[in-house]
C-alpha cells in the first residue's frame, strides 16, 4: 500500500505588513546603510590620515628640537620680545641656554596642538561633505530599486500591466528588473486566462442551471402532475438551487481574491444594516434576536462585496445557533483609524484549534465537507477573500459559553 506524502509546511507568515507606514528615518534601508559604510570608510580612512600626519609632525619637530647654537659664558642676551617668559636679561650662559631650550619645546607644543584642532575641524567638515556625498551616490545607486519597488506596489493593486523597462548597462540591476518583468509577463498571462475561464465557466454553469429551475417550475405549476412528482420536482429545484449557489459563491471568491481597484466611499453600518433586513426573517422563523448599535464607519472599498461580508456573517451567526433565546450582535464602530465590523452570537462551543478550519471552502465545524443545507461552505471563505482585497483582515474568535466572535478590521 503506498504511503500517503505528508502535506506540505505552510510557509511563514510575513513578519512585515506592507500596509504599514513607511518610515525611512527608522528603518535600516539599505541607502543608509552604504551612506553609513562609505562615511564611515572615509571617516576612518581620515582619521588614520591625521594620525600619520600628527606622529611624523611630532617626530620631525623632535628631531629638530635641539638648539643650533650655545650660549658662551661671556655672551650678553639681549631680548627683542617677550614671547619666552624665561628668558630673561640678568642670566648665566648655561641658565639662558635651559631656558631657550624650554621656550623651543613650549613652542613645538603649540604648533602641534594648533595643528591638531585645525585637523580636526577640517576632518569634521570633509566627514560631513563625504556623508552628503555618499547619501546621494547610494540614492543614485539604487534608484533602480526605489523603480522596482514602485513597480511592485503598483502590480500589488492588480495593475498587472506595469512594467519596469529598465535602461542602463546592462548590469546586476538591470537583469534583476528584466527578469521582473519576465514574471509579470507571465502572470498576466496566467490572470488573464483565469479571468477568461471565470467568463465562460460563468456562462456555461448558469444556463444550464437556469434551464433546469425553468423547466422545473414549470412543471411544478402544472395542477394535473401527481403528487409524487410534484415532491420530486421540489426535492430537485432545491438542489439545483444549491447548485445556483455554490456556483455563485465560486464565482465571487475567484473574483474577490484580486485587490479592490474601483473604490467608492462605503458606511459599514448601512450595509450592516442591509444584510441585517435580507437575515431578519430568518431569524425570527429560528427565534434568533438580532441586537447591537451601529455607528458610522466609512470605508473605501466596493459596497456589494462589503455587504456580502456582513451578509455571511449575520446568516453563519443566525444558523449556527441554539434556537429559542439565542441573539446575533452587530456592531460597526472606528477604532484606531481602522473600520470595524464585530458579528458575535450564541451557538455550539467551538474549540480554538478548530477556527482556522472555518475559513477553508466546503469545510465547517467537526466536518470534512459541507452536507447540510445550511450553505454551501463558502460563506467564511468569500469573507477573507473580500476583506483581504480591501486591505483588511478577518479574525474568529471563541465565545465564552459558545459561539463565535467575528472580527472585520478595515483601512479608512
Amino acid at each position: 500500500m503506498a504511503s500517503v506524502p505528508a502535506p506540505p509546511e505552510a510557509p511563514p507568515k510575513p513578519t512585515w505588513d506592507p500596509r504599514e507606514p513607511v518610515r525611512p528615518w527608522l528603518r535600516p534601508t539599505i541607502r543608509i546603510r552604504l551612506t553609513l559604510l562609505y562615511g564611515g570608510m572615509f571617516l576612518i580612512a581620515g582619521i588614520l590620515l591625521l594620525s600619520i600626519i600628527y606622529l611624523f609632525t611630532a617626530q620631525a619637530l623632535h628631531d629638530g628640537s635641539g638648539l643650533p647654537f650655545k650660549l658662551l659664558p661671556e655672551s650678553k642676551i639681549q631680548l627683542t620680545d617677550n614671547s619666552c617668559e624665561a628668558l630673561t636679561t640678568g642670566l648665566s650662559a648655561d641658565e639662558a641656554n635651559a631656558a631657550l631650550k624650554s621656550c623651543f619645546a613650549h613652542q613645538r607644543e603649540l604648533a602641534l596642538d594648533d595643528l591638531l584642532r585645525r585637523s580636526l575641524f577640517a576632518l569634521l567638515g570633509l566627514s560631513i561633505i563625504a556623508f552628503a556625498f555618499g547619501y546621494a551616490m547610494a540614492g543614485r545607486v539604487l534608484s533602480p530599486l526605489g523603480r522596482i519597488t514602485r513597480t511592485a506596489r503598483q502590480v500589488a493593486g492588480s495593475d498587472l500591466t506595469r512594467r519596469i523597462e529598465l535602461d542602463g548597462p546592462d548590469d546586476e540591476l538591470k537583469e534583476l528588473a528584466d527578469t521582473f518583468d519576465e514574471m509579470l509577463d507571465r502572470l498576466e498571462r496566467a490572470f488573464t486566462a483565469q479571468q477568461r475561464f471565470v467568463a465562460n465557466a460563468s456562462h456555461e454553469l448558469r444556463t444550464p442551471l437556469a434551464i433546469n429551475r425553468t423547466l422545473l417550475e414549470v412543471h411544478l405549476s402544472d395542477p394535473r402532475a401527481p403528487v409524487e412528482l410534484q415532491q420530486l420536482g421540489k426535492t430537485l429545484l432545491a438542489t439545483n438551487e444549491r447548485s445556483e449557489q455554490l456556483v455563485e459563491g465560486l464565482l465571487l471568491l475567484a473574483r474577490s481574491d484580486n485587490q479592490i481597484v474601483e473604490r467608492k466611499p462605503v458606511d459599514l453600518a448601512e450595509v450592516a444594516a442591509r444584510a441585517i433586513d435580507q437575515v431578519r426573517a430568518e431569524a425570527d422563523a429560528q427565534g434568533v434576536e438580532i441586537r447591537g448599535e451601529r455607528a458610522p464607519a466609512v470605508v473605501q472599498g466596493n459596497g456589494v462585496l462589503l455587504e456580502r461580508i456582513a451578509l455571511n456573517l449575520v446568516q453563519n451567526g443566525v444558523r449556527y445557533n441554539v434556537g429559542d433565546g439565542g441573539w446575533v450582535e452587530v456592531s460597526t464602530e472606528v477604532q484606531q483609524g481602522q473600520a470595524v465590523l464585530v458579528v458575535s452570537n450564541t451557538g455550539p462551543v467551538v474549540p480554538a484549534y478548530e477556527i482556522d478550519n472555518l475559513f477553508e471552502p466546503f469545510r465547517r465545524l467537526r466536518q470534512e465537507r459541507t452536507g447540510s443545507d445550511k450553505g454551501v461552505g463558502l460563506g467564511l471563505s468569500i469573507a477573507r477573500s473580500v476583506a483581504r482585497a480591501h486591505g483588511g483582515r478577518i479574525i474568529a474568535e471563541p465565545r465564552e459559553g459558545g459561539g463565535l466572535v467575528m472580527r472585520v478590521t478595515l483601512p479608512v
